[in-house]
């Protein structure tokens, strides 16, 4: 036998460790057989047993519960027309880590949102750490559209509301605004919020990988619409009042003015006009100041048209006759040091005389023979220095001095209109007492269908006689003249007033005010119109504000289907 035939019958020997490599061959494919074993197991218990979970994932990528936007409340006038309204828009936002990286993607996106790359890209890095950032709130849907179809990843779009003001201007400070996000900050926007503003909806929706709408699947919940709110204001006379107020304003150079009007029979304001406005639909620019709606936050010195109110509470005395006369002269009086002046020595005047040449000198006199308050007890009763009540923001309570505080010369200046302060408003409501036989109505910003009754606070035989005797003032030849109406019978009183700064009373500053009150037969309008500061030689309620207060109630008796009640001269042919 050879060599080889004797190595090849020899049986060959494992190396060394042999059965340990193949203990770990054994061992792994154990394992990866098990381990498919395991997987398959839970494939087949997803799938069979447990299927709500692997839906539940899936559904997590793809099922959203979006909001439904709530359409806020519609604001009219009385007749229904709109003030203010919600337009459907687009909001565009984005999620950063989905956006495009590359420069020339977020190029074509700047231009289309029309803002520089660099602003971009800092808003991006701003937002980085986010899943949400805005691009553009309340676009058109089609300028939203034309963004959308540039099919850039990571924007998505959310329909939301504007808020529409028709009326512009004309009633900005009394409607007020709304944020971007269709909540109220102003005015009856505010006030009326939780009223005008509905509850979201939701809706749930199937969306790709990139967040699209891929199907709606279900409603979950209605959105519930916001009450529509109708005003007292009828927009023509709104339109009306505002233009003759913001001309009077521009030509007499004034700081600014305010103008209502109230129903004589209902305490609904018809109108409420300021000056300076702005336009709510566009507030570039926008000067906080103009925000102020001055005839119910704002309050002054009414001055001389107090003065008939003040005469109720004297009448009512009893103290003073229908032929009881005053002696005025010389025109002035001193009273605790101050000295209190008439335009003119009127001499000896009647009681309707004291109220035609608006004399301090005779409403001084007659004050101070009274031993009780009650002019200042009489203002309180009309409303003075207590809340309107219209809910509206801010809104003024004035202030009537306590009699505590009281000397001569203040109890004396109550009567003619300094020493207290109310909104024109409140003056607007007071006087419908002496429209009303006696019966001061509550001012509402909100129409009535069903007013509330008046509250008696003079007299009905007092109320009327004051007005015959402001139905005087305006006459032909008297300083109110301008304030006749044609065709009408018109009580008013006219009234001038020096503003206060810093350092008290100044020299060439004015208020210039009319307070009236038309037909006289059937009284249906009271009118308060001021004009604050009207700069040049005159400043004199019954050359400012009078002819403002004739065109705008003029119109409004016209557009209100008001008989004429009297042949009367117009105030262009008036002496």
């Amino acid at each position: 036998m050879s060599t080889t035939q004797r190595r090849s019958a020899t049986p060959r020997r494992p190396p060394p460790g042999a059965p340990l490599g193949v203990f770990r061959y054994r061992l792994m494919l154990g394992l990866i057989l098990l381990a498919l074993c395991l997987l398959g197991a839970r494939i087949v218990y997803l799938h069979v047993i447990d299927r709500s979970f692997l839906q539940g994932q899936g559904d997590a990528r793809t099922l959203r519960v979006e909001p439904i936007s709530a359409h806020r409340g519609m604001i009219t006038d009385r007749n229904g027309e709109p003030l203010a309204i919600s337009t459907p828009v687009v909001s565009l936002w984005a999620n950063p880590e989905e956006l495009p990286p590359d420069d020339i993607q977020r190029l074509v996106l700047a231009r289309a949102l029309d803002m520089d790359l660099d602003d971009l890209n800092a808003r991006i890095a701003r937002y980085s750490e986010r899943e949400f950032m805005y691009l553009r709130r309340q676009m058109t849907p089609a300028d939203a559209q034309e963004i959308l179809d540039l099919n850039l990843p990571g924007i998505y779009r959310q329909l939301e509301y504007r808020r529409y003001y028709p009326s512009g201007e004309a009633s900005a400070q009394l409607i007020g605004v709304t944020n971007v996000d269709d909540r109220g900050q102003e005015g009856l926007e505010l006030a009326y919020n939780n009223y005008l503003s509905g509850t979201p909806g939701k809706r749930r929706v199937l969306k790709d990988r990139r967040g699209r709408l891929v199907r709606d699947l279900h409603l979950l919940k209605e959105a519930d619409p916001g009450g529509d709110l109708a005003l007292a204001i009828d927009q023509r006379l709104q339109y009306m009042a505002y233009r003759e107020l913001k001309a009077t304003v521009q030509e007499r150079n004034a700081d600014g003015g305010t103008l209502v009007m109230m129903d004589a029979r209902s305490g609904e304001v018809l109108a409420m006009a300021n000056q300076p406005s702005y336009n709510p639909n566009n507030r570039a620019g926008l000067e906080p100041g103009s925000l102020r709606n001055q005839a119910i936050v704002d309050v002054f010195e009414p001055g001389s048209v107090i003065k008939p109110l003040a005469m109720s509470a004297l009448l009512e005395t009893g103290k003073f006759p229908p032929d009881t006369v005053v002696d005025t002269s010389p025109g002035w009086m001193v009273i605790d040091g101050y000295t209190i002046k008439d335009i003119a020595n009127y001499g000896k005047l009647t009681l309707s005389g004291i109220l035609e040449h608006s004399s301090n000198i005779g409403m001084s006199k007659l004050t101070m023979q009274l031993d009780k308050p009650l002019v200042a007890e009489r203002y309180r009763a009309l409303g003075f220095a207590q809340s309107p009540g219209t809910g509206f923001p801010g809104e003024a309570t004035g202030s009537v001095p306590s009699p505590q505080v009281w000397s001569s010369s203040a109890w004396a200046a109550l009567s003619y209109g300094y020493g207290l302060s109310v909104s024109a408003l409140q003056l607007a409501s007071a006087y419908t007492a002496i429209a009303n036989h006696g019966e001061r109505l509550p001012p509402s910003l909100l129409r009535l269908d069903n007013p509330p009754p008046g509250e008696p606070v003079i007299p009905s035989g007092i109320a009327d006689r004051v007005l015959d005797m402001m139905d005087q003032v305006v006459a032909p030849g008297t300083g109110a003249r301008r304030g006749l109406v044609p065709g009408y019978r018109v009580a008013g009183k006219t009234g001038t007033v020096r503003k206060t700064g810093g350092s008290g009373y100044q020299e060439n500053a004015y208020r210039s005010l009319f307070v009236g009150i038309a037909p006289v037969s059937d009284p249906r309008i009271v009118t308060v119109v001021m004009i604050d500061h009207p700069r040049g030689e005159d400043y004199y309620g019954g050359l400012v504000a009078a002819p403002v207060f004739s065109t705008v109630v003029g119109n409004a008796l016209r557009l209100l289907d008001v008989p004429p009640d009297q042949n009367t001269l117009s105030s262009a042919d008036a002496p």
